[in-house]
């Protein structure tokens, strides 16, 4: 019999959309979360970041990504969420697709008005397809800074600046992923953005290096000045190196949110692409998802923020106001 992969990679070969729809639900799918929710989630909670990776016959990858991921459905982010108990999402545009932001807007449409999305755009989209993706339910505009590989300051620097002249007319938000050597490099510019900011997976800080770790400190004066949103997300998929346990991520995750509350996200990072860089492996060979368990996941923010009051403020208030739910 066939496996997964070898379907997926026929399907992304080929072109060949029926055959990978109706094959695709035959093998084994996207990470499911294995333990339950041991704690109340509040009404209205937010996953404040997920990626669909749909049927690429229909929505092509871009030529120079950097991993090609196996898909990741509609279905299986509503079952996802159903065993979660939660009730809102943010769709972020992956770096697979580049600026063509049209399966993001896809699985918007088909989630409706629980959902919201993050684009990613480039200096020749225009203003009109702007305005057409706020009407769809953007809210934001991505700048994978992680992902393109980039670190120096200066081009660090310029891409921020190009961003915010895109959005300084609009409700949007910028949302960051990059290193904590990064943001302490640029730390000025982003302490007096006139726009709101967000910052993916703690802002990049690797647990092993500690909360002392270059950079983070920058993360958590700009989240306590108010002058960044950062998403306590991803625990489990690179970041830590105590699993299962994911101690080691604990301290990043309490001084984040001693410092502002009001400026915390939470997401799973569902469905957990694999990214990384392997050696031997082309962006065109098929990456397979990360089996990471998001029930045991959400249930260390009980473990981060002990407080009732604290955890409805972290997964439902801070996301309405940003997200305009």
């Amino acid at each position: 019999m066939l496996s997964r992969r070898e379907i997926l990679l026929g399907a992304i070969t080929t072109g060949a959309a029926g055959f990978f729809r109706r094959l695709s639900e035959v093998f084994a799918k996207a990470s499911q979360p294995q333990t339950k929710v041991d704690f109340e989630i509040p009404s209205g909670a937010c996953d404040c970041h997920v990626h669909v990776f749909g049927d690429p016959g229909r929505f092509p990858f871009a030529a120079t990504r950097g991993y090609t991921p196996e898909a990741a459905s509609i279905d299986e982010l509503r079952s996802l969420h159903g065993a979660l108990h939660i009730d809102r999402v943010v769709v972020v545009q992956p770096s697979v697709y580049g600026t063509d932001n049209a399966c993001t807007l896809d699985a918007i449409r088909q989630l409706g008005n629980r959902a919201r999305g993050i684009a990613v755009i480039d200096e020749r989209t225009p203003d009109a397809m702007l305005d057409e993706m706020a009407r769809a339910g953007i809210r934001g505009i991505r700048l994978n800074l992680a992902q393109a590989g980039i670190t120096d300051p200066s081009a660090a620097r310029r891409q921020f600046q190009t961003a915010f002249e895109r959005v300084k007319a609009r409700n949007w938000h910028i949302q960051i992923n990059t290193q904590p050597r990064v943001i302490e490099a640029i730390g000025d510019v982003l302490s007096t953005s006139p726009v709101p900011l967000v910052f993916d997976h703690f802002g990049g800080a690797t647990a092993a290096a500690g909360v002392e770790q270059s950079g983070f400190g920058t993360l958590v004066n700009l989240v306590k000045m108010g002058r960044a949103y950062v998403k306590i997300s991803a625990a489990g998929d690179g970041m830590s190196a105590a699993k299962p346990d994911y101690s080691d991520v604990t301290p990043f995750a309490k001084a984040l949110v001693a410092a502002n509350p009001q400026r915390i996200l939470w997401g799973t990072n569902w469905p957990h692409p694999d990214a990384v860089p392997r050696p031997g492996r082309k962006n065109t060979d098929l990456a397979p998802l990360l089996q990471t368990d998001d029930g045991h996941i959400l249930n260390l923010i009980a473990i981060w923020v002990p407080d009732a009051a604290t955890r409805r403020m972290i997964l439902v208030e801070n996301p309405a106001r940003l997200y305009g739910f």
